[in-house]
């Protein structure tokens, strides 16, 4: 009788221990806490500072203030004479473009961005490309850093070749769609080979493939949860973003801690988990998400990449899901080819059992790609002729796309792709040091990170001002996307000439914006006391909307990393 008893109970009691086991692998960070971060967004109130408060946001005195003022009044009418045309075009399309309005108010925290919308655009328009450069309507050629959010591998002049040079070889066949161009039987070859894995399919967008890699890995687990580690960014599509930005709450998403043994212990308890995803730049700022100006209201961001440490995390990861049968998923999208030939399998010498790529293998032009294991990949069962996981696209292999896909996979052989890669991280690590060096030697507010030819920036001395950095870059022409100095993103044909000219660039822009008095200080002025005081404000704003602090916008705006990411806008 006592063992039945006690076998009851542990039956009754295994829900709740799992429970808790799920809990604790949690971050504790909102992003961790996908439904409390969405309660709290809704709640989110908006306000926005006025002129005075703008400048003086940190309770800086007031000859800092005007100080400020001045220098914001002169960047503005440079950028005015610089970005004409630019702007003007922006500005004229901007009411019709959902993509444009998105990106324009979240380049900086939400109170300063109605005067940086109104004075600091340097328009959304560019005419052409040449080696690590871009040139916009007003013919101003900037070095490019954004990377083209990851498709930019290799250099522009490399993926415009791609594209002229696969266009022609599919010209005679056009768009002719569902029948398959024979170049599609090359591409296939190669990324079995590159994978390591047995069978391809195509899609796209680098969210579709992760889309499809998912539901593959449901359909043969006949298990419902996916894991994804917190703060990684996985596509737009509503299981993998289960918090902000996300209409709809995810119900078969864990969101667990990244490089962490609670994490673990939850795959090796549950029967439910289908699959766990990995994203590979993750390492360089583990739990956190993609970083972005917009949420740089104070000066905590910080990011360190260790490779061997993530290794490590990444065999006890593959260990785990080969002992509970659950599906490990690369999701190279973003990072694929830019750190090793074979990607993050060769890069950090661990074996996936799915792989997705997009962005850059198809050289230029937009593609998603799943490679599996052969038991992973079939849609359909042999003894159940109606059980399948359908899955098609009408623009899956587009002839012009498996083209420029065949010049990209070629050439990824040659000598000069090879040269590249040779020495990669060794080339990337001493050019980080070398201006974090100069940087500190200055006595500059910044430092950067980097994985790789992946850099993202963040800043030892607690400022409210650190998100202006990004238009002292953009007026030293160097071209940042809208995430501003979250994410800097380098093309390996940048010659050592090209990033000591950028390098020069990025210290004139931080002396600048030190002289000019953003990044004053106290001793009162910390990461806590700002914080403190966005709280107080926001919470004077919801209770007291007629403050005059506080004062009420139309729509509101929320602080969630999810509506932040590196792959969404121009």
């Amino acid at each position: 009788m006592f063992a039945v008893c006690a076998a009851t109970l542990a039956v009754a009691l295994r829900p709740l221990w799992l429970r808790v086991q799920l809990s604790r692998a949690k971050h504790r960070s909102l992003a961790g806490h996908a439904r409390i971060g969405r309660t709290l967004a809704r709640l989110l109130p908006y306000y926005e500072y006025d002129e005075s408060e703008f400048f003086r946001a940190d309770d800086a005195p007031e000859p800092i203030a005007d100080q400020r003022r001045a220098a914001f009044a002169q960047l503005a009418a440079l950028y005015a004479r610089r970005y004409a045309r630019s702007v003007k075009l922006t500005q004229e399309v901007q009411g019709e473009l959902a993509d444009l309005q998105f990106t324009a108010r979240y380049r900086v925290p939400f109170q300063f961005s109605r005067l940086v919308r109104e004075r600091l655009s340097a328009g959304a328009f560019v005419v052409s490309s040449s080696g690590p450069t871009t040139t916009d309507l007003d013919g101003n050629r900037r070095y490019d850093l954004t990377g083209s959010y990851g498709v930019n591998v290799f250099g522009y002049d490399f993926y415009k070749e791609c594209i002229a040079r696969g266009s022609e070889r599919v010209r005679d066949l056009g768009p002719v769609l569902g029948a398959y161009h024979p170049l599609t039987a090359y591409n296939v070859h190669r990324l079995r080979e590159i994978s390591g894995l047995d069978e391809i399919s195509f899609h796209m967008s680098g969210t579709e493939a992760v889309m499809q890699a998912v539901r593959l890995a449901r359909y043969h687990t006949g298990r419902d949860f996916l894991v994804r580690f917190c703060g990684a960014y996985h596509g737009w599509w509503g299981d993998v973003q289960p918090g902000v930005g996300n209409p709809i709450a995810a119900r078969d998403t864990y969101t667990l801690k990244d490089m962490d043994e609670a994490a673990l212990r939850v795959l090796r308890s549950r029967r439910d988990i289908a699959c766990v995803l990995v994203n590979p730049l993750q390492a360089l700022h583990p739990n956190m998400g993609a970083p972005t100006d917009s949420t740089l209201v104070d000066s905590s961001r910080d990011a360190h990449f260790d490779r061997a440490a993530y290794t490590a995390w990444l065999q006890k990861l593959r260990a785990v899901c080969s002992e509970r049968n659950i599906v490990l998923i690369f999701d190279e999208v973003f990072l694929g080819f830019r750190i090793a030939r074979r990607g993050a399998q060769e890069y950090f010498g661990v074996r996936a059992d799915m792989v997705t790529y997009g962005k850059t293998v198809a050289g230029g032009l937009p593609i998603g790609v799943v490679c599996g294991l052969k038991q992973l990949m079939r849609r359909f069962r042999d003894d159940r002729p109606a059980d399948v996981c359908f899955a098609r696209g009408t623009f899956n292999t587009h002839p012009y796309v498996m083209g420029a896909m065949y010049e990209f996979l070629q050439r990824l052989d040659s000598p000069d792709i090879q040269a590249c890669y040779r020495n990669l991280d060794e080339v990337w690590n001493a050019r980080a040091l070398r201006l974090n060096e100069r940087l500190r030697a200055a006595g500059l507010n910044v430092q950067v990170a980097n994985l790789s030819s992946v850099w993202t920036v963040h800043y030892p001395r607690p400022s409210r001002y650190n998100w202006m950095f990004q238009y002292y870059l953009r007026a030293q022409d160097l071209a940042i996307s809208w995430v501003g100095t979250g994410r800097l993103i380098f093309s390996l044909d940048y010659t050592d000439a090209d990033f000591a000219e950028v390098a020069d660039r990025f210290v004139t822009a931080a002396e600048q914006m030190q002289r000019e008095g953003w990044w004053w200080s106290s001793p009162a002025l910390t990461n806590k006391a700002i914080k403190r005081r966005v709280l107080k404000e926001l919470i004077r704003a919801y209770v007291a909307p007629s403050d005059r602090s506080a004062r009420p916008a139309a729509g509101t705006a929320a602080l969630g990393d999810k509506a932040t990411h590196h792959e969404m806008g121009p």
